[in-house]
């Protein structure tokens, strides 16, 4: 999955997978293991991994239109791929599916692909006017069944926490007020809404809709929730040795990556004992220092990779 920020007019990139080479690095693929790449996209993990050895990989996704775009995929590296669709929290369940008990590694690419984005049909952008929807896996209820019908400060929550939007109140108020005359149903409608309230002004140099679309596209696909259900899952899949890698694009996902990796770096044993206690021990050590950011040669090729964050881990050769 390539994922990130909106750019505006003349963005140039498709599909790039955001620091790859990091990625195989932090993941060093050998021949007969198996991997898990949980947010397959269009396929540019998945695609490295299989061809950096002779392995294994299942390759999870809930949008039914990236399931259709990888099978070509999967008839080119038949039998070494297996692709599922299913969210990513659900890892777990998918490799028990699939036979697999545990796995050698993990990769997670959090976020929104450039397939979704660049496709105005999904009502992802709002550099392109279509439906506002944003339903990665095209059921529940979409964006603009909440901005519709949600209280607004149930709006203004949603829009502060996930989109860390300072101007959230003015944004529901505003929104509240114009459904009564038209409801939602474009995201061109949404969009300008917005700019209104920012008197059309931008600001460091980003449309004033961005946090406000990425606070209901994360709301929608319960993003959070899902991540914190697939590093949970992936800690108690992985095998001794195995390796956790995910790349996020904003700071509300890379705070939940580095507190999950970093607590399970941490002995919870009580203090003063002499003796770990068993099953008390760290259970992952940090492969990073801090996290990784991509080069400006690799930002400018592709501005969607700017705010990118890798962290990795690997599991201790404990029982989970």
């Amino acid at each position: 999955m390539t994922s990130g920020p909106e750019q505006g007019p003349g963005s140039r990139p498709r599909h790039v997978p955001v620091l790859l080479a990091e990625v195989l690095e932090a993941l060093q693929p050998k021949p007969h293991e198996t991997y898990i790449d949980g947010t397959f996209g269009a396929g540019g993990y998945t695609r490295a991994i299989l061809n950096a050895a002779d392995c294994r990989v299942l390759a999870i996704d809930r949008d039914p239109t990236a399931i259709a775009a990888g099978e070509a995929i999967v008839a080119d590296f038949d039998p070494r791929l297996t692709l599922v669709q299913r969210p990513f929290g659900e890892l777990e369940y998918a490799a028990s599916d699939a036979g697999f008990d545990a796995v050698d590694g993990v990769v997670l690419d959090i976020g929104v692909s450039s397939m979704q984005l660049d496709e105005p049909e999904r009502g992802f952008s709002f550099l392109h006017d279509g439906p506002l929807d944003m339903r990665m896996s095209g059921e529940g209820p979409s964006a603009a069944d909440v901005v519709n019908s949600f209280a607004e400060e149930q709006l203004a929550d949603i829009i502060y926490e996930l989109g860390e939007e300072r101007r959230s109140r003015a944004i529901a108020r505003a929104i509240v007020r114009q459904r009564v005359e038209k409801p939602f149903t474009r995201t061109k409608d949404l969009a300008d809404l917005v700019l209104k309230v920012f008197h059309g002004r931008k600001e460091e140099g980003r449309h004033p809709a961005t946090r406000t679309f990425q606070a209901l596209r994360i709301f929608v696909n319960d993003e959070l929730g899902e991540l914190e259900r697939a590093l949970t899952a992936a800690e108690r899949i992985l095998k001794p040795g195995g390796r956790l890698v995910v790349v996020t694009f904003h700071s509300l996902e890379d705070r939940i990556v580095k507190r999950a990796i970093t607590g399970l770096t941490k002995s919870t044993s009580p203090q003063g004992l002499p003796v770990e206690l068993p099953g008390h021990g760290p259970q992952l050590k940090l492969l990073t220092r801090g996290a990784e950011e991509p080069t400006p040669a690799e930002i400018a090729a592709n501005p969607r990779a700017a705010s990118a964050r890798l962290r990795a881990a690997e599991r201790v050769a404990v029982a989970a």
